[in-house]
């Protein structure tokens, strides 16, 4: 009879039959399932079979999570359910028809830019205290800025647009290097390709509404515009994939001998043609429309209607850059009006979203890795700059960014109905008030109110249902996680910042450790890795952070290989994809090394396995290799779960963490 013969059974049974899954496969932990109808999953039964500690949906996978056999139990699974196991990459392919295109579009996007998120807030910060020092008169009855009557910070002022045009005005650069990285092509004729876009021989694109001439390539039968894309996002997405389209094209059509001369020149002049002749006129053709809709709006006997939709929409448009047009539309009002109605609505929107930014700085107050992006995106977003807090948090968790949508919708409404208009363009954030028409500042201050409160409401109310516990920073053992496999670990007493104290050794002899020293290692885990110990709550996964396979403590590592933490016997390992490990100690203590979350998905690319199922290892003896540098190009966080999945003998296990470990030397769990 096979070991999981009626837990088998059941898992088929309650997950809705053979003819519900359309593809399965397993990782180091858990079974993942693509199913026909998520809803005939019968979730509450799942958790109740005695070796299922915990479920949940990811990614249009449903996710059931079995522990360090789960190999086994795959293998019973498929057998007796009739169906053939497929590779992970085919999952999560299969996953995707689970998600409607706006999923798999916000997804994609969300992929694209997480590399680009640290850029994005520093540049976010850096033109928010520019706005600060030169753009809002503080001085002399409003008409100097700080920059106007202090040499030094004239000079700090133009300074910092040095970096914040490295940013944004070159955002393209980044864009198309992401997407290359993300394919797996050339990253470096990204780079190239993302320079053409912006280079200084081309009509910058910020100057191209008010230019009075364009200069053009002319080849005699047809010319070509020579305009630049500076801070165009929609541009350098289309002009990414057609280099990476032709260079996956090449590469499978050209010899591997002449490959490395072929496959680039080929790609990269008809990428960068391309770009200019069909993309780069495609993405104006669109920003076109957007001003001419605006313009049409804006003097319109229904403004309030327009206003509405203007507010509901300028969010997603800043994410494609093509938000820039409106400021031609906004000079044009200037001067031929004296004013603008169009861009209260603008600072009224990035306040919004920064608001949306500002409830989730709340609601994750105790997740530290979150507020490292939340603070400064939503103070960059108060002071103007919104690309932080659009792609670093609002765009990740989706309803942030729809309730800001709300939130700039009603309060451009009562902007509009107003009448509030601004004198010139000016800071679109707290400080956009300042460029308001003055007989207008309480008109305006109470759309801003609307603008603070509607998104933070919205936002708090549905990240209080929507925000797992481990997005949240807190701790919470789900319903089904407990059990006889569940180990009952005693918590740590020791607090970040901590030190672990290593007790001392007595000296071993030539020959090996005496039975002191043996007992000695039988009673301590050491760093498998060298880095930073936190809190396994902290870790960026549920499974982990809920301590659904166990207790234990996370790593950020500094190094690239996992050593063995104490003597053991390797239990269980991810031969395929190389990321993890499992090892039984002597009294029966099993450990489970976890390097990164969702790095299976790499498919062993960065990953080197040093050991096998059933080796002996002693402790510092090295399990994995690993490239960081690969699992974050992925888009992963490298941050290692090492966590106890099984006592044993072992009693009064502590675990230490809020300490800089070195691998095999600092103590991270000691146990009698």
């Amino acid at each position: 009879m096979a070991k999981y013969d009626k837990q088998v059974k059941e898992l088929l049974d309650y997950i809705g039959g053979k003819q519900n899954i359309q593809a399965v496969s397993h990782c180091m932990t858990r079974m993942r399932f693509v199913l026909t109808d998520p809803a005939k999953a019968d979730e509450k039964k799942i958790n109740e079979i005695d070796c299922v500690k915990g479920t949940f949906t990811q990614a249009g996978q449903y996710q059931v999570i079995i522990g360090n056999d789960v190999a086994n139990f795959y293998n019973e699974f498929t057998k007796y359910a009739g169906i053939e196991g497929v590779s992970k990459d085919a999952v999560k392919q299969a996953a995707k028809t689970n998600q409607s295109v706006l999923q798999r579009i916000m997804g994609a996007l969300g992929e694209i830019f997480a590399p680009i998120i640290p850029a994005l807030i520093c540049g976010g910060l850096v033109l928010g205290f520019r706005n600060v020092i030169g753009e809002i008169n503080f001085f002399n009855n409003g008409t100097q800025s700080l920059a106007d009557i202090s040499q030094f910070w004239a000079g700090m002022y133009s300074f910092l647009w040095l970096i914040g045009e490295a940013v944004f005005h070159l955002l393209p650069v980044g864009i198309v290097w992401s997407i290359t990285k993300k394919m797996g092509t050339t990253q470096i004729l990204g780079i190239i390709l993302g320079l053409t876009l912006v280079s200084p021989q081309l009509l910058n694109g910020f100057n191209v509404a008010t230019a009075t001439e364009i200069p053009v390539w002319d080849f005699g039968f047809f010319q070509i515009q020579m305009i630049g894309y500076q801070g165009q996002v929609i541009t350098a997405i289309m002009a990414g994939f057609v280099l990476v389209f032709l260079e996956k094209f090449f590469k499978k059509h050209c010899p591997e001998v002449v490959s490395m001369i072929v496959v680039p020149f080929c790609s990269l002049i008809p990428a960068v043609f391309i770009a200019h002749a069909v993309v780069g006129p495609i993405g104006w053709r669109i920003g076109d429309a957007i001003a001419f809709v605006v313009n049409l709006g804006l003097t319109s006997n229904v403004r309030w209607l327009f206003a509405a939709v203007f507010g509901l929409v300028y969010a997603p448009i800043v994410m494609t850059g093509l938000h820039h047009m409106t400021n031609a539309i906004d000079s044009q009002l200037v001067n031929t009006t004296g004013g603008t109605i169009l861009w209260p609505m603008i600072a009224l929107s990035n306040i919004a979203q920064g608001s949306s930014v500002l409830a989730m700085s709340v609601l994750q107050k105790r997740n530290e890795r979150a507020q490292q992006v939340n603070v400064p995106a939503c103070i960059s977003c108060y002071l103007g700059v919104t690309e932080p807090a659009l792609f670093g948090v609002n765009l990740k968790y989706k309803f942030p960014l729809i309730c800001g949508m709300i939130g700039s919708a009603i309060a451009a409404m009562i902007s509009v109905g107003t009448g509030v208009e601004a004198l010139s363009i000016g800071v679109g954030g707290l400080p956009g008030i300042l460029s308001i028409k003055p007989q207008f500042y309480l008109n305006f201050l109470l759309a801003m109110i609307v603008a603070v409160v509607v998104p933070f409401v919205l936002t708090f109310i549905v990240g209080k249902k929507k925000l797992t516990d481990s997005q949240k920073g807190l701790v919470s053992l789900p319903s089904g996680s407990s059990g006889g496999s569940q180990p009952n670990l005693a918590q740590s007493d020791t607090q970040a910042g901590s030190k672990a104290v290593t007790p001392n050794r007595t000296e071993i002899d030539e020959n090996g450790a005496d039975d002191s020293a043996a007992s000695y290692e039988t009673m301590v885990l050491k760093a498998p890795l060298t880095g930073k110990v936190i809190p396994i709550e902290k870790m960026p996964d549920e499974v982990f952070s809920q301590k659904i396979m166990g207790d234990g403590v996370g790593i950020e590592p500094d190094g690239d290989t996992v050593y063995a933490p104490a003597d053991a016997t390797v239990g269980v390992v991810m031969a395929d994809s190389g990321h993890a490990c499992g090892l039984v100690l002597k009294n029966g203590l099993e450990i489970l090394i976890h390097v990164g979350i969702d790095t299976v998905d790499m498919n062993g690319d960065g990953f080197t396995l040093h050991v096998k199922e059933g080796d002996t290892v002693r402790c510092g003896d090295p399990l994995i290799t690993f490239s960081p540098e690969k699992i974050r190009a992925a888009g992963h966080t490298v941050t290692t779960a090492v966590i106890i999945t099984g006592e044993g003998e072992a009693k009064n296990i502590r675990l230490l963490s809020g300490m800089d470990a070195k691998a095999g030397q600092t103590v991270i769990a000691t146990f009698e």
